[in-house]
């Protein structure tokens, strides 16, 4: 036989994979892994939540607040009354959940969106609605800044994301209230693991409780309540 004249397909079969006993060809099929990453949620259960609304006490909650395709939009002035008359805290426009907790674990979720502008305004909390005297108010608060085209800080603080504004970011942060253990992800992504400020009844708020200037703003969707 004339080498010259062996199929090329041959060759290619051979490169591709192999032959079978007889001849046979057989492809190479690319591995795929079936390894998924681990997500935040995993053993965790879906769990119903309720809530309230806070605002500005002498405004009307449309002036405020809307919910459109499933967004819900908070806005709020740094020269706004606060949410009861009298009181010395900063005006807010906040979802107060009504899911009152002092152990077990739970997570808040949800796609959180930080238009240009917002500076100083915490957009979801941790709040120690009754805790010991002379302990903190708060376990923990996520605040959005101006720097670095939006940051986003534990309290005023440590850095967590930069180039925040205007773009959609998911978020979970995670309570064990029974080991004391906060934990911060981002897009899935562990990015904070702290401690919570000892016992208290505790829960979340999401939306903006403004302690700096201007006009504050953040869009929430696909808010979910974990539990485990």
């Amino acid at each position: 036989m004339n080498p010259s004249r062996r199929s090329p397909s041959r060759r290619s079969v051979l490169a591709a994979g192999g032959l079978l006993a007889g001849g046979a060809a057989w492809a190479m099929t690319p591995s795929v892994s079936s390894a998924v990453a681990a997500s935040p949620t995993d053993g965790w259960q879906k769990t119903s939540f309720t809530y309230g609304m806070q605002k500005p006490w002498n405004l009307s909650l449309s002036e405020r607040y809307s919910n459109s395709g499933g967004v819900h939009r908070m806005w709020v002035y740094d020269t706004d009354e606060p949410m009861s008359q009298g009181s010395s805290t900063d005006p807010r426009t906040e979802m107060r959940w009504r899911q009152e907790y002092t152990s077990g674990q739970h997570m808040w979720d949800a796609d959180v969106y930080l238009p240009s502008g917002t500076n100083g305004a915490t957009f979801v909390q941790i709040l120690r609605v009754i805790h010991p005297e002379g302990t903190p108010a708060t376990d923990f608060m996520l605040n959005a800044y101006s720097a670095s085209g939006g940051t986003v800080r534990a309290y005023d603080r440590t850095v967590l994301k930069t180039n925040a504004y205007n773009t959609w970011f998911n978020v979970k942060l995670e309570h064990n209230a029974s080991s004391r253990s906060v934990k911060v992800y981002f897009d899935d992504e562990l990015v904070l693991t702290t401690e919570d400020r000892g016992p208290a009844t505790r829960h979340f708020k999401n939306g903006v409780y403004h302690h700096g200037s201007g006009r504050a703003e953040a869009r929430f969707r696909n808010i979910t309540y974990w539990t485990r």
